[in-house]
This record gives structure tokens, sequence and C-alpha cells, in this order.
């Protein structure tokens, strides 16, 4: 009775596709996550997973969840006439933007969380691909969208190819310090996006947002503060 009342709308056939369509688009979400979860990254593995997997599940109940609405004679119930359930699924595609929203951070001159940010855009996309059936085309992006995470960190390109840091020292006396955080500045050729001093206490702050090319070296910090008495507290966080 139970399996009469399930294949009434669906076959068993369908059923499982369906469920294929689900596990696949939760391996997509997997494969995608899984470098942003290495990198630390704001999304990882579950956010890529699960928004993969719900997409294709909305995408499944807008191909097929209104197949009740027909009769057996194909004729439209009242009131669904001209109904589009594609609707449904484009809804997906403005929806998931709020999680992007809030993986975007802004720290002084420098915006991080924009590539972690359309990755989970392109993930929706991926599970209404595979949630309509087009196995292929979501695999397919799959692959591609991994290979330009990984690959375009180890070749980058224009203003990608530079690191941001942002650093903070506290110093008693800012009369020496700034010739040597100027020295450090040309060794590695940083650009200096933001740069604030402010007094604090009987000393002062430094904080600094920088781009380079090679990431400053947080032992090279370490071994200014330990030379530098003036030094009294030093830390650098790259993005």
């Amino acid at each position: 009775m139970l399996a009469g009342y399930l294949n009434s709308q669906f076959s068993l056939l369908q059923n499982l596709d369906f469920v294929i369509r689900i596990l696949v688009s939760c391996a997509c979400g997997f494969a995608l996550g899984i470098e942003r979860s290495r990198r630390f990254k704001e999304a990882g593995v579950r956010t890529h997973m699960i928004v993969c997997c719900a997409a294709c599940l909305i995408m499944i109940v807008s191909k097929y969840g209104f197949a009740d609405l027909l009769s057996v004679t194909k004729q439209h119930f009242n009131g669904t006439r001209g109904a589009d359930p594609a609707r449904l699924a484009a809804q997906v595609v403005s929806g998931v933007s709020f999680l992007g929203a809030g993986m975007i951070f802004k720290n002084g001159g420098s915006v991080t969380g924009l590539t972690t940010a359309a990755g989970i855009w392109a993930t929706a996309g991926i599970g209404l691909a595979i949630g309509s059936g087009m196995y292929v085309v979501g695999i397919l992006v799959t692959i591609a969208i991994s290979l330009i995470q990984m690959l375009m960190h180890i070749v980058t390109v224009g203003a990608d190819s530079y690191r941001c840091s942002n650093i903070d020292i506290l110093v008693a006396d800012k009369t020496d310090f700034q010739s040597k955080f100027n020295e450090l500045m040309k060794r590695y050729n940083a650009n200096v996006i933001e740069f604030r001093i402010t007094k604090e206490g009987e000393g002062y702050r430094y904080n600094a947002t920088v781009k380079s090319k090679v990431a400053i070296n947080a032992d090279e910090l370490n071994a200014i503060l330990t030379e530098n008495e003036e030094i009294k507290e030093i830390s650098i966080l790259n993005v």
C-alpha cells in the first residue's frame, strides 16, 4: 500500500534518479568546499555541500513537484493555467546572495571573501544544473571551478599576485621606528594602502594595511621585536 502510494506520482526508477541527483550534487559541493576549507575560508565543506544539495532539491521540486497539477487527460486544474514552476528555481540565484554577502569583509583598504562568495553562487548554479538532470554540465563546471581555484593560487595574475597584510605595532618612541618600518616596506617592495598612527598611553600604535608580492614573514617581524627595545607589541595578519 505504501509502495503504491509512493509510486502513484513517480516510479521507483524516477525516485532513484532524484536520489542520485542529490548525491551527485553533494559530491560536487564537497569538491568545491574542500579547497576553500584547506585555505581556512569562511565557507567550507559543509556550507558548499548544503548549498549545492538544497539548490538541487529546489530544482527537482521546480521541475517535477507540480506533476500532479495535470489531470489524466493532460488538462490543467483550475488555477494552474499559465503557472510557471521554473520561477521557484530562479529564486535560488538571488536567494543565495545573502550567504555571499555575509562572507565579504572590508578591512581598511582591503576586501576579502569575494572569491568565496562567488564560489557559493556558482555552487548553487551547479546544484540547479544537476537537479534538472544536466549531470555532464554540472560535473564539468565543478571540475572547471575547482581547477580555477587551485591553479590561480599558483599562477597569479595582476592584482591577485599581491598579498594583503595587516600590521599592528605598538612602540614606545616613534622617532626611530619610522625609518625602520619604511626600510621593511622597501625590502618587501610593499605598497602601503592604509596607514594610521595613534597615541596609546605612553607609546604609539602603528596600524598599516600593505600589499606585497611576497607575504611578510612573521619571523622577521619577531626578530625586529627582539632587536628593538622600543617595540612593545607586534602582530601581523596575512589575508
